[in-house]
């Protein structure tokens, strides 16, 4: 009884949790803010496309390549002097960022930015994993690590875009330093140091071959469904590939490998893995979708769409709280697999959606948002938990980066299924037939183009091109929710085998 009592996480470790939290939320609201100063920053620093590109990709580049070597990285030196070290870099990032004054400084910046935030989101996971040793506990403490993601994607547009209709577009990267300075102050008195006593020293060749591996196949996941099989991500990708069987061979061949295989051997983790994979990537794509379809088809402006995405939100942030709990009573499989069915249904809804429905497609992204909320909290202590606690700042680490490529994958594969959708009903479409040849060319790349193009043309045209290019979108966007449908259906049948009890 003593033992149990003596695990149980008291008040210190709840404000600890409080303090993690932060950087958290910063890390999910930066990425919603970001879209929204583009045009801002685009008409500043005046980026080439593929610049802006790289100022929008660069980020996620950094953190799936090096989230692994960071989470075992602190798992060797310590999780919250890597937090510490990571939070004082963000920040100093981020100011680089706000007042960039070239599009190569702002990449740069974002670079930094990326491998920062490598450090801190295996540091917060595995510290919550180790303040909070007492299962029940730990689900829930996971559930509120999970629903910052949730409240930082809730509060991006919203905040995004109270700062840029206020001051410059920098302003959205200064929302960094304050939380980062009040994580620097508070960490060392609120969060205990944890690292691996049995640990040995970082296998450099194997730092490398990991980064060698996920940062050219994340390139090639995102290149090659938006230019075609080019030889530059077709070359990445087996040298990512090859690259991914050399650190394989290693890693069976150490005593203290970079990252330890025999995780894989438990199925639950195995399953869990996969299930944040599928869910985060049609997520990432229907995400696009969504927030394109209110602005350009329901023509809202941007703080309107922002609010609308609110009931969602909160809806995704409800389920991830009430999960953990829920877990409690009911098998955590069987939680996994009807939110996963919920989430089914929102997408097999979302295929309904006309131009006439915008109420439909929010009780639609309702749905499949509430239903992605367990998913997350639940997949991630399956993950952590499956994991001794010396393992747990590499078991983090795997779960980050399954859904940071799941985001890649669903973004470049799903999000390339809605375009070529657009573009193919676009192609054959009699709308296009009295517009200028270099425009109507504009028109079938997406709708964003046809909307600029339709303001040079003259009423009854612009109104017919408009008509078209809507239908074509909306004929794109519920072929990626029947593709997520389907997805999600499979997942929730992934949770049932992979999630059973022995």
């Amino acid at each position: 009884m003593r033992t149990d009592i003596e695990r149980m996480a008291g008040p210190k470790e709840w404000i600890g949790l409080a303090v993690l939290a932060l950087p958290t939320l910063l890390l999910s609201l930066d990425v919603t803010v970001l879209h929204l100063a583009v045009p801002h920053l685009s008409a500043d620093l005046k980026p080439s496309s593929t610049q802006t590109l790289w100022i929008i990709d660069i980020y996620g580049f950094m953190i799936a390549g090096f989230l692994v070597t960071m989470g075992t990285l602190g798992d060797r030196i310590g999780r919250r002097r890597l937090l510490l070290a990571g939070a004082a870099a963000f920040g100093a990032a981020s100011v680089l960022a706000a007042y960039s004054t070239s599009a190569e400084m702002l990449i740069a910046a974002r670079t930094l930015l990326g491998v920062a935030g490598a450090t801190i989101m295996p540091s917060t996971l595995s510290l919550i994993s180790n303040m909070f040793r007492d299962p029940r506990q730990r689900g829930l403490a996971i559930g509120v690590w999970a629903t910052m993601f949730s409240v930082g994607i809730a509060l991006g547009p919203v905040v995004g875009g109270l700062l840029l209709e206020n001051f410059w577009w920098g302003s959205v990267f200064l929302l960094g330093v304050p939380v980062m300075v009040i994580l620097l102050a508070a960490a060392p008195f609120l969060l205990p140091e944890f690292r691996d006593p049995g640990a040995g020293r970082l296998d450099l060749p194997s730092v490398l071959l990991s980064l060698a591996t996920l940062l050219p196949i994340t390139f090639a996941i995102k290149e090659l469904p938006v230019y075609g099989p080019r030889p530059l991500p077709l070359i990445a990708l087996a040298a990512g590939l090859a690259a991914g069987a050399a650190f394989v061979r290693r890693q069976r061949r150490l005593a203290e490998p970079l990252l330890d295989l025999k995780l894989f051997g438990n199925r639950a983790f195995r399953g869990a893995l996969l299930i944040m994979l599928i869910s985060m990537s049609t997520l990432g794509a229907v995400y696009l979708f969504v927030t394109q379809y209110l602005q350009l088809v329901a023509g809202l402006p941007p703080m309107r769409a922002g609010l609308w995405l609110l009931a969602p939100a909160i809806g995704l942030i409800v389920t991830s709280m009430a999960a953990p709990l829920l877990a409690r009573r009911i098998p955590a499989g069987h939680v996994l697999a009807g939110s996963l069915v919920l989430s089914a249904v929102g997408f097999a809804l979302m295929t309904q959606v006309t131009a006439a429905t915008p109420l439909l497609l929010l009780a639609a992204f309702f749905l499949l948002y509430a239903g992605s909320g367990p998913v997350t909290a639940l997949s991630t202590d399956l993950v952590v938990g499956a994991a001794p606690p010396e393992k747990a700042g590499a078991a983090s680490a795997l779960g980050e980066t399954s859904g940071e490529l799941g985001l890649a994958l669903g973004i470049a594969i799903l999000g390339s299924v809605g375009t070529a959708a657009y573009r193919g009903a676009m192609t054959g479409s009699s709308a296009l037939d009295d517009v200028p040849a270099a425009a109507a060319d504009g028109v079938r790349e997406s709708l964003a183009t046809a909307v600029a193009t339709a303001d040079g043309l003259g009423a009854p045209l612009a109104g017919q091109v408009l008509g078209a290019a809507k239908e074509a979108f909306i004929g794109g966007l519920t072929t990626v929710a029947a593709a997520g449908a389907v997805l999600m259906a499979g997942a929730a049948v992934l949770a049932v085998i992979t999630q059973r009890r022995p």
